[in-house]
């Protein structure tokens, strides 16, 4: 009796894997590609009935938190391979050379900010860099958008975009689709300009930017969030934000405090004002220094890309 109902159980769950609407068996990072099949960038409301908007349909229905056991259990060994994935990516691309920017999911593509970032991407990337975030919108879109478009002019990158300003917001139905029309005009250059982007079904109602060129969407956020902060092992960039931003910058210090990797990774703070005065975070951290409640901290500020540039510089020589 008893090994006949665990037939039955475990028959009723492989029913049930195959019947969600991703892979649980995936063993790949996505790109835009995966993530968004059958959305048409001229129909923006095919956004719902893509790949990415089933699942996220799926995981509304079924609960933030799955109370059943077998979506539970899917979603796990969904996350375990794009983990897997994740670890194999590493393999081919040096960690070490690996920087994060962490920033506001609403900044729009309008402001000075957006385009700043843009510009350092761009930059790092074309000296060897391998560029992660979050992977939404705003801050986290302009990161990817730069490494999309390492090697390209500054005509091209103004170009690209001047197509993005109609919508400025993820708010706006044309923000995705205006993306993908970016990519049709401008495809990446060379092979070895990558990006990676760590998005969430979480927040599933931002959508993933398509401009990273390798994406490890979970459905576990916890798991998402360390691994934006401790995969960047070259430093990570803060750049304005809110709550969110707040939460990464003391887990990343609270990380090296301790060198929980092994190396304590440079934090950049790029805004004076902003991280003195609006969100004093930066003065704060530099106390803690002084009176040795945190150690271990590469602090630096600035308003200057040269400098923030410098500083991953010198943090590549010192590891040599």
């Amino acid at each position: 009796m008893i090994k006949a109902n665990s037939i039955y159980v475990l028959q009723g769950m492989i029913d049930y894997l195959n019947e969600v609407p991703y892979d649980v068996t995936r063993r790949q990072l996505y790109d835009a590609y995966d993530l968004y099949e059958d959305f048409h960038p001229d129909i923006p409301s095919t956004l719902r009935t893509c790949y990415d908007g089933k699942v996220y349909e799926h995981f509304i229905r079924t609960g933030k938190n799955a109370l059943d056991v077998r979506e539970s259990l899917a979603r796990t060994v969904h996350d375990h391979g794009v983990h897997s994935a994740l670890n194999e990516f590493f393999e081919q691309h040096d960690p070490h050379r690996c920087v994060g920017v962490m920033g506001g999911h609403a900044l729009p593509r309008t402001t000075d900010q957006y385009r700043k970032i843009v510009l350092l991407s761009k930059r790092l990337t074309e000296l060897g860099f391998v560029m992660l975030s979050g992977g939404g919108p705003g801050a986290m879109e302009a990161t990817h958008l730069g490494a999309w478009l390492a090697g390209r002019t500054q005509d091209e990158v103004d170009d690209a975009l001047l197509m993005l300003t109609p919508y400025p917001s993820f708010h706006d139905e044309g923000w995705l689709s205006s993306a993908f029309n970016v990519m049709e005009r401008y495809p990446q250059q060379q092979k070895q300009y990558v990006s990676l982007g760590i998005p969430t079904w979480l927040y599933g109602h931002e959508p993933s930017t398509p401009f990273a060129s390798h994406i490890a969407k979970f459905f576990d956020n916890s798991i998402r969030e360390d691994a934006i902060l401790t995969l960047p092992y070259g430093g990570i960039v803060y750049t304005p934000g809110s709550a969110g931003t707040m939460q990464e910058i003391f887990q990343d210090a609270v990380q090296n405090h301790y060198v929980s990797v092994g190396l304590t990774s440079p934090m950049i703070f790029v805004g004076c004002d902003f991280w003195t005065n609006q969100m004093p975070v930066y003065p704060m951290l530099q106390n803690l220094m002084q009176t040795g409640m945190y150690k271990n901290l590469i602090l630096a500020l600035t308003d200057d890309l040269d400098e923030v540039v410098q500083e991953l510089q010198r943090f590549q020589d010192s590891l040599k």
